[in-house]
C-alpha cells in the first residue's frame, strides 16, 4: 500500500474518467468509492485500487505480478507527468472551462496495449457496440484481476490470448474482419508498441500507425490515455468536431475546419477538447442516429 498526496488540485473523476466506459467497463470503473484498474503490466497482470481520502491524500494498494508497476505508476496515472506550460487560451469559452476545472489533468497508463485493445474495438462503430464487444472480450478471453476486488473485474485479454481467438468467437462478440485484423496485427508485435508511450508525441503516434488498422483516430486515443499526449486530438472522430464548433463558433464543424480552429494550441490542441468536454456543453443532436448494428448476426 502507498500515500500519495497530490501537490495539485485534483478532480479524480475528470482525470480518470477518460479511462473508463461506464458499466460495461470490466476492467476500470468507481465502486463503492474506490477508483479500480485491473491491467496488464510488464511483470504480469495486476490490480489497482485508488481511494481519495477527505484531506485529499490518495490510498492506493495493488495484488498480482503487477502491482509494483501499478503502485509506481500512480501519479503519472492522476497527471503528475502533465505539463501545460506555455498553454494560452484564445477562446473565453476555453478560459472560463480552464478556470472551472483547475483539478483537469491529463493521465497517464504508461502502457499501449490495453489502450490499443479498446480503442480497435471503437473504430466506425457506436459505442454501445464498443462497450458490449469489450464487456464480452474481457469476460471471455481476459483473466480474473488478482485480489480482493469486485467481482465483475477483468483483466483484459493479453497479445498471446487476443492471437489465439478463432474467428467464430470473434463473430460471437461482433467484431468485423477489419478491426480483428488490426487487433491480431498489433498482438503480433505488441512488445515494441510499448515503445510508443516511451518515445510519446507525434513519433509514438507514428509508431502506433505503422500497424494496418491503425489510423489517426485509433493512435490519438491511445496517445490520450498511455502517454497522457496533450495534442493527440481525435481526429475522423462522429461528434468531437460538432462539439468543438458548437463550442467555440457556435455550429457545426467537419474535422477540417477543427484542425483550423485548433491550429493555435498546438501543442495543447488535445488539452483544450478534454477542457470543453468536462465543461459539459455538447452540440445540439440533429440528423438520422448511427444505425446499431449487430455483427454477430450478420
Amino acid at each position: 500500500m502507498m500515500q500519495w498526496c497530490p501537490p495539485f488540485p485534483l478532480d479524480l473523476a475528470a482525470v480518470l474518467g477518460p479511462l473508463s466506459r461506464g458499466r460495461g467497463s470490466l476492467n476500470f470503473r468507481a465502486h463503492r468509492g474506490v477508483w479500480w484498474l485491473a491491467a496488464n503490466t510488464p511483470g504480469g497482470p495486476g490490480t489497482l485500487a485508488l481511494l481519495r481520502r477527505a484531506d485529499g491524500v490518495v490510498e492506493a494498494e495493488a495484488w498480482g505480478d503487477g502491482a509494483e508497476f501499478l503502485l509506481d505508476g500512480v501519479p503519472a496515472l492522476l497527471g503528475a507527468d502533465d505539463d501545460d506550460t506555455g498553454f494560452v487560451a484564445h477562446h473565453d469559452v476555453v478560459a472560463s472551462a480552464r478556470h472551472d476545472s483547475p483539478g483537469l489533468r491529463l493521465s497517464s497508463t504508461g502502457r499501449v496495449w490495453d489502450a490499443l485493445l479498446l480503442a480497435v474495438l471503437e473504430q466506425k462503430v457506436t459505442g454501445k457496440e464498443a462497450i458490449r464487444s469489450w464487456a464480452q472480450l474481457c469476460r471471455w478471453f481476459g483473466t480474473p484481476a488478482p485480489g480482493p476486488g469486485p467481482d465483475f473485474l477483468r483483466v483484459p485479454p493479453d497479445p498471446i490470448a487476443v492471437r489465439s481467438i478463432v474467428d467464430w468467437n470473434w463473430h460471437r462478440i461482433g467484431v468485423d474482419l477489419k478491426r480483428r485484423e488490426a487487433l491480431v496485427a498489433a498482438a503480433r508485435v505488441a512488445p515494441r508498441l510499448e515503445e510508443a508511450a516511451r518515445i510519446g508525441g507525434r513519433e509514438g503516434r507514428a509508431l502506433l500507425r505503422t500497424v494496418r488498422g491503425v489510423g489517426v483516430w485509433t493512435a490519438a486515443e491511445v496517445a490520450q490515455r498511455a502517454w497522457g499526449d496533450p495534442d493527440a486530438v481525435s481526429f475522423g472522430d462522429y461528434n468531437i468536431p460538432s462539439m468543438v464548433g458548437h463550442n467555440l463558433l457556435g455550429h457545426r464543424i467537419d474535422d477540417e475546419q477543427m484542425a483550423e480552429l485548433l491550429a493555435p494550441y498546438a501543442p495543447h490542441r488535445q488539452r483544450v477538447v478534454r477542457y470543453l468536454e468536462t465543461a459539459g456543453s455538447r452540440a445540439p443532436r440533429f440528423g438520422p442516429r448511427i444505425e446499431l448494428r449487430d455483427y454477430r448476426a450478420m
